[in-house]
């Protein structure tokens, strides 16, 4: 099978680029011309810029800044972000200055791999969870469900399924992704536009926070420093623990273009492995720039549990440093599958 459909069944739908568009002051006389065909570039590209002078104006200097960073005419792309990116420049002439923007797409260089899974183990998993985060703490699976009124925190003995602690979310939040870091989990909602802060060992409610640019909530994870936010589209936001306010930012892409409706995420030795809503796969992405590494395809899952009329996707992934070994459920999953991964 051509690997770009194989990638396309099992998650990567992916959106196509469009062309760039060219933004900033119409009534310049500069405007910023590139090597990008169609206003895209690969990150083993190197960018080069120029200004297209269109009154023929004595320039005494330009300064260009790409992704917010000084750059010079020709700029390697290999340490920049993924996606749509801003070069501006600023035109020095006859005493004035005039700052001009274009956008480009940076896409990656590689096809994502294609990697499978072995099942080591399967425990039982409340049917009536619709599993919205997933995380493990000190050996103890942690889970935040979803839905108006049916909104829980919980801390579950993963081996039996048996829920040792719970707490209800008021009925008007619908629960997203958690993560857990400094002895405090951190949970989503979708659309309220706020997270929660709690107490990791009794669930007391320590905090909440807005969002920033993100309008809603969906997957949560963290690299024991900095907070990762996906909102459901191709950005996954960064966040400081001690504000919770958003940050930085990368966009999801491949070498053919953005993923869009990142979900439920965990971080996973240096990577972040997120799946996308409504597919049954994993993405790995490099939390630097973005870029897809590979695919995971766990749809085969989705049959080996109890098939009902409430069943839905697969949503939940939880790596567990004890075990070293992944585990993922999903919305009204009867099991939780412990599983080992194969880098074909």
């Amino acid at each position: 099978m051509n690997i770009f459909k194989y990638l396309t069944i099992i998650f990567l739908t992916t959106s196509l680029v469009s062309c760039g568009p060219k933004s900033g002051n119409k009534k310049s006389d500069f405007t910023i011309k590139t090597n990008a065909k169609n206003d895209i570039l690969s990150i083993d590209d190197t960018l080069k810029l120029s200004i297209e002078n269109k009154k023929n104006h004595v320039i005494d200097s330009v300064a260009f800044s790409f992704d917010g960073k000084k750059i010079n005419k020709i700029t390697p792309l290999k340490d920049f972000k993924l996606g749509k990116q801003s070069i501006e420049a600023t035109v020095y002439s006859n005493n004035e200055q005039q700052s001009i923007t274009r956008t480009i797409t940076i896409l990656n260089n590689e096809t994502p791999k294609i990697f499978t899974y072995k099942i080591l183990h399967e425990y039982p998993h409340d049917i009536t969870s619709y599993t919205q985060g997933l995380e493990f703490f000190n050996d103890t699976l942690y889970e935040s469900t979803g839905q108006y009124k049916e909104s829980k925190l919980r801390k579950v003995d993963y081996k039996t399924g048996t829920v040792l602690k719970n707490y209800n979310l008021a009925d008007e939040y619908f629960g997203e992704g958690l993560t857990i870091l400094n002895n405090k989990i951190y949970q989503l909602t979708w659309r309220k536009g706020i997270g929660f802060v709690y107490d990791v060992n009794t669930f007391e409610k320590l905090d909440s926070f807005k969002y920033g640019n993100s309008k809603e909530g969906w997957g949560l994870c963290n690299d024991s420093h900095i907070i990762y936010k996906s909102d459901g589209t191709e950005n996954i936001w960064t966040l400081n623990p001690q504000t919770l306010v958003e940050g930085d930012h990368i966009q999801v892409y491949t070498n053919k273009g953005k993923i869009i409706e990142i979900n439920e995420m965990e971080w996973v030795n240096g990577r972040i492995y997120a799946n996308r809503y409504q597919k049954d796969g994993v993405a790995i992405i490099n939390p630097k720039n973005g870029a897809v590494i590979a695919v995971i395809d766990f749809s085969p899952l989705k049959k080996l549990v109890t098939q009902h009329q409430g069943l839905d996707v697969l949503n939940g992934i939880a790596y567990n440093p004890k075990t070293k070994t992944l585990f993922v459920t999903g919305k009204r999953w009867d099991k939780l599958f412990e599983v080992e991964i194969v880098e074909n």
